[in-house]
C-alpha cells in the first residue's frame, strides 16, 4: 500500500533583510507538523524559501550599493544559513531567482491569460511598498497600511488585471464547504470581507521595472510578487511534472496573519483560473511579538535567531516557540521567558528524571537495562499512561502543537510520581528495583519518540543516554524486552543562565535621513528637520551653531526613535538626533552605509525598548565618540554589522 503522503509549506521571505526571531516561529511549527508526519511513517515533503523577485529587494539592494542580483544572494544564503541552524528538515529550500521557478511562474501568466482571465487597464490606487499590496481606503487605518503604520503611495500607471472577481463564488464556497482556513476564526474574517465587501480584480503586473520575472505576453511588463511568489508552491515540487502529482495539492500552507488574504482568496482564484486544485489547509498563526508589538525595525525589537541559537542552544527556542505560543495566537517572546520555560521544562523535569534513573541504573546493574518481572498496581497505572500518545497525535492532527507538548510534559510529570512513590533508591529486591526502573526506561524511551519532531536534537540525547535509536510511531508502545547499556550520567539539557538586564535595551536608536532643514521660528540656535526614518518625522536639534542646512541634508544620522515627544518652543520634536560634544565642538553620528529604520546594537545586548524614554534615561547611557566610532561600554554601536561613526573628537559624550 502506498504511503499517505504529507505536504507542507511555509511562506518565502523577502530577502530585503536579514531574518529576524519571527521567521525563526513560523519554519520551527511547520518543521514540527512534518517530523511529526514522518514520524507516523508519511511521506513528507517539506517546502520553504526565499522571494527573491519583490521590489523591495531591489530598493535595498540600491540603498546597500549592491546589484540587486548579488544583495539577494547574500541575503538568501543567510536565511539558509537560519535553515540549517534551526535544524529543519526541508526537502527543498526555494527561491524564486531559480529558472525553474521563473518557467512555472511565466507558464501560469500564460495560461490564464490565454484563458481571458488577464486583460491590460490602468491601475489607480494606493500601493504599500513593505506589503507589496495594493488597498482600498477602507483597508487603512487612520489613512496608513495596517501592517506598516505608514501612508501608502497612490499609483496610476498601466497594468495587466486578473479577473479575481470571476471566482468569488467559487472561493466562497471553498473556504465555506471544506473547511480551507484554520482556526475558525481566521475563516471567518475572510467570509465576512468577501460577503460584505465587491471582491475587485487584481492588479498582477507593473510596467517599466528592471527587477522581477518578465510577463510572457509583454516585455514592458514584470509579474506582481504576489502573482509570482505564490507559485513557488508548485514550482517547488516541480508543476507540472511527477513529484507535482505525487504531492499536490499541499495539505498546509502555514502562513502568519498578515497574508492570509493573499493566499485563501488570491491563491485559489489563480489556481481555479489555471485548472489547478486548490490546497487543502491555509493554517494560520499569530505574529511573535516583543512587548506586544509586532517585530519591526521600526519598532527596535528586531531580533537576531542566529544570535539566540549560538547563545542558548536550537532546542530551547524550538521548544519556546512550540511549547509557550498557543496555536493561532499572538505570542510574546523574551529571553527571560524562554530561559524559565526551558529550565523549568527541559532541565528540571524531563533532565532529572532521565539522570537519576541512569545514576541508579549504573549504580544497581553496571548500566545495563535490566529485565521487567512481575507488573504491581502503580507499574501498570504508569504504563497506561502511555495512551497518552494518541492525545497528542490527535492534538496535532488539530494544529494544536503546545497542547501536544503539553500533554507530553504531564507524562513525564507522572514519570517522576511513580518514580517518587516508587522510591527504588529504597528497594532492596533486586528483582524489584529492577522492574521499576525498567519502567522508566520504556517511559523515557517513548518520551524520546514523542519529543523528537520538536526538539530532535535533545530527544536524540535521551535515547543515545538509554543505548537506543529513535523509534517511529510503530515503537509507541510498552514493551518487555528492550535491552542495552545505558551511557554514563550525563546532563542532556544544561540549565541555561538568565540573559543580563542591560540599559541599552530600553532603547530604539534607528537610522533617518535628514531630507529637510528649516530655522526653528522661535528660536535662534536650533533647526526643525524633516527625518525619513522609514516615515517622515520632525524632529528639533541645536546644531545651527555647528552646521549649515546644506552640510546636514542627505546625512544619514541616527535618531532616539522611542524619546517622548517634546514641545520644543512651539515646534513638536518626535525624537532626538544623536552626536558627539566635546569642547564645543558637536559633530552628528552617522550610518552613511545604512537606509532609514534600519537598528543600530550594540554586541550581545538584545533590544527590548520602552514605550518611551525621557532625555534623562538617554543622557545616563554614557555613549561616546572613540577613534571616530560611537561606543557603549567600549563597544561599537553597530549597524548592519558596520559601526557607526562621528567626526567628533574622542571622548566627546553623545547626547
Amino acid at each position: 500500500m502506498p504511503k499517505t503522503k504529507f505536504y507542507i509549506t511555509t511562506a518565502i521571505d523577502y530577502v530585503n533583510s536579514a531574518p529576524h526571531v519571527g521567521h525563526s516561529y513560523e519554519k520551527i511549527i511547520a518543521d514540527a507538523l512534518a517530523r511529526w508526519h514522518r514520524l507516523k511513517g508519511e511521506d513528507v515533503f517539506f517546502l520553504t524559501g526565499t522571494d527573491d523577485n519583490a521590489s523591495k529587494n531591489e530598493e535595498a539592494a540600491k540603498v546597500a550599493g549592491m546589484p540587486t542580483r548579488k544583495f539577494v544572494d547574500k541575503n538568501a544564503k543567510v536565511f539558509q544559513l537560519l535553515c540549517k541552524k534551526l535544524n529543519l528538515s526541508n526537502d527543498r529550500f526555494i527561491r524564486t531567482v531559480e529558472q525553474s521557478h521563473v518557467n512555472v511562474a511565466q507558464t501560469i501568466f500564460k495560461k490564464v491569460y490565454e484563458k481571458g482571465d488577464i486583460y491590460k487597464g490602468i491601475y489607480s490606487g494606493l500601493y504599500c511598498k513593505g506589503c507589496e499590496a495594493f488597498y482600498t481606503e477602507k483597508d487603512l487605518i487612520e489613512g496608513k497600511c495596517p501592517e506598516h503604520k505608514k501612508e501608502p503611495e497612490k499609483l496610476e500607471e498601466e497594468s495587466y488585471f486578473f479577473k479575481l472577481s470571476k471566482y468569488k463564488d467559487q472561493i466562497l464556497k471553498l473556504i465555506e464547504n471544506h473547511n480551507l482556513i484554520f482556526p475558525k476564526e481566521k475563516s471567518n474574517e475572510i467570509i465576512s470581507r468577501l460577503k460584505s465587501e465587491e471582491l475587485k480584480d487584481l492588479s498582477v503586473s507593473r510596467v517599466n521595472k528592471s527587477w522581477g520575472i518578465k510577463t510572457p505576453v509583454d516585455p514592458k511588463h514584470t509579474i506582481y510578487v504576489w502573482f509570482d511568489a505564490l507559485l513557488n508552491y508548485i514550482s517547488g515540487i516541480d508543476y507540472p511534472k511527477a513529484k507535482f502529482k505525487k504531492y499536490w495539492p499541499a495539505d498546509v500552507h502555514f502562513i502568519g496573519k498578515g497574508i492570509n488574504w493573499f493566499h485563501s482568496v488570491i491563491w485559489p482564484g489563480i489556481l481555479f483560473s489555471a485548472g489547478i486544485e486548490p490546497p487543502k489547509t491555509i493554517l494560520v498563526h499569530g505574529y511573535l511579538t516583543v512587548n506586544g508589538q509586532k517585530i519591526g525595525k521600526s519598532l527596535g525589537n528586531v531580533i537576531d535567531p542566529l544570535h539566540l541559537i549560538d547563545k542558548y542552544g536550537v532546542d530551547a527556542l524550538r521548544y519556546f516557540f512550540l511549547r509557550e505560543i498557543p496555536a493561532g495566537q499572538d505570542g510574546d517572546f523574551s529571553e527571560e521567558a524562554l530561559v524559565e520555560r526551558c529550565n523549568a521544562d527541559l532541565a528540571d523535569t524531563v533532565g532529572n528524571l532521565l539522570q537519576r534513573t541512569v545514576v541508579l541504573i549504573h549504580k544497581n546493574f553496571d548500566g545495563k537495562i535490566p529485565k521487567v518481572d512481575c507488573l504491581h498496581d502503580i507499574d501498570a497505572e504508569i504504563i497506561k499512561k502511555v495512551h497518552v500518545a494518541h492525545e497528542v497525535d490527535q492534538l496535532m492532527l488539530n494544529y494544536e502543537w503546545n497542547k501536544a507538548l503539553e500533554k507530553i510534559l504531564e507524562f513525564v510529570h507522572d514519570c517522576n510520581k511513580y518514580i517518587n512513590e516508587a522510591q527504588p533508591w529504597k528497594v532492596n529486591d533486586k528483582k524489584r528495583l529492577g522492574t521499576i526502573l525498567y519502567v522508566i526506561i520504556e517511559c523515557l524511551r517513548i518520551v524520546s519518540i514523542l519529543l523528537f519532531p520538536f526538539i530532535p536534537e535533545t530527544a536524540q540525547k535521551i535515547a543515545k543516554q538509554l543505548g537506543q535509536k529513535i523509534g517511529d510511531w510503530k515503537n509507541i508502545e510498552f514493551k518487555k524486552a528492550t535491552k542495552g547499556k545505558l551511557l554514563k550520567p550525563e546532563i542532556v539539557f544544561p540549565k541555561l543562565s538568565k540573559p543580563l538586564v542591560d540599559n541599552f535595551s530600553d532603547f530604539n536608536l534607528i537610522v533617518g535621513i535628514v531630507k529637510k532643514v528649516e530655522p526653528h521660528p522661535n528660536a535662534d540656535k536650533l533647526y526643525k528637520l524633516s527625518v525619513d526614518i522609514g516615515e517622515e518625522i520632525n524632529l528639533v536639534a541645536g546644531l545651527k551653531q555647528h552646521y549649515t542646512p546644506d552640510n546636514l541634508v542627505g546625512k544619514h544620522v541616527i535618531v532616539v526613535k522611542n524619546m517622548k515627544p517634546a514641545n520644543i518652543r512651539g515646534v513638536e520634536s518626535q525624537g532626538m538626533l544623536l552626536a558627539g560634544d566635546k569642547d564645543g565642538i558637536v559633530k552628528v553620528l552617522e550610518a552613511s552605509h545604512a537606509k532609514p529604520g534600519d537598528q543600530v546594537t550594540v554586541e550581545n545586548i538584545s533590544l527590548n525598548p520602552k514605550p518611551q524614554v525621557t532625555i534623562e534615561e538617554v543622557l545616563s547611557l554614557k555613549l561616546i565618540v572613540q577613534g571616530g566610532r560611537a561606543k557603549y561600554k567600549e563597544k561599537d554601536l553597530l549597524v548592519a554589522g558596520k559601526p557607526v561613526i562621528s567626526e567628533a573628537f574622542d571622548g566627546a559624550k553623545v547626547r
